[in-house]
């Protein structure tokens, strides 16, 4: 009974909805029109609804996304697109803080953003692994231990992943699916 939620082992985790909902619709469907027929078709109507909104409800990631800011800030923009799109599984929540800004705190606040995430993507350019903010952010996300995914943000040329940040991956609609769903 692998893969079902209602094996031996993992029956105390049953999602009730996945039957309760469609034996709802069943008995709607009975009291509507009164036999069998109408005990399936609510029973199938419930599960579509179910389903439906089983699919509107699922919660995208939050996304911390670290870049070098004085080369690459278009990138964060293409990401941010990205998460706009209709079927993306993630959400941008903050962005890499310019190292060099004015705030004193931006480390705080770097470090805060990256604890409400729930991954970090660093968005990977030719200078990406020696940008000291993106190298702090790292570290910080180690601390936290928060999961880390390195995307080579251009098509053409030769990119080294920033220590630390685990592997690179090519940037592309699957992989992004993949990594941050």
């Amino acid at each position: 009974m692998e893969n079902t939620s209602f094996c031996y082992v993992h029956r105390s985790q049953i999602d009730f909805s996945t039957i309760g909902i469609p034996a709802f619709g069943a008995l709607v469907g009975n009291l509507i029109v009164p036999g069998v027929g109408g005990a399936v078709t609510g029973a199938i109507i419930g599960n579509l609804a179910n389903n439906h909104f089983k699919g509107k409800s699922k919660m995208k990631k939050k996304v911390f996304v670290s870049f070098d800011f004085d080369n690459d800030k278009r990138l964060k923009d293409f990401i941010i697109g990205q998460s706009r799109m209709a079927d993306s599984p993630f959400e941008v929540i903050d962005n890499s803080l310019k190292e060099a800004a004015p705030e004193k705190d931006w480390e705080a606040k770097a470090n805060g953003a990256i604890l409400r995430s729930d991954i970090v993507v660093v968005m990977v350019g030719s200078q990406t692994y020696r940008a000291h903010g993106v190298l702090k952010e790292i570290r910080m996300a180690r601390t936290a231990n928060k999961h880390i995914v390195q995307v080579i943000g251009y098509k053409d040329g030769e990119y080294t992943a920033v220590p630390g940040a685990g592997r690179l991956y090519r940037w592309n609609w699957e992989n992004l699916k993949k990594l941050l769903g």
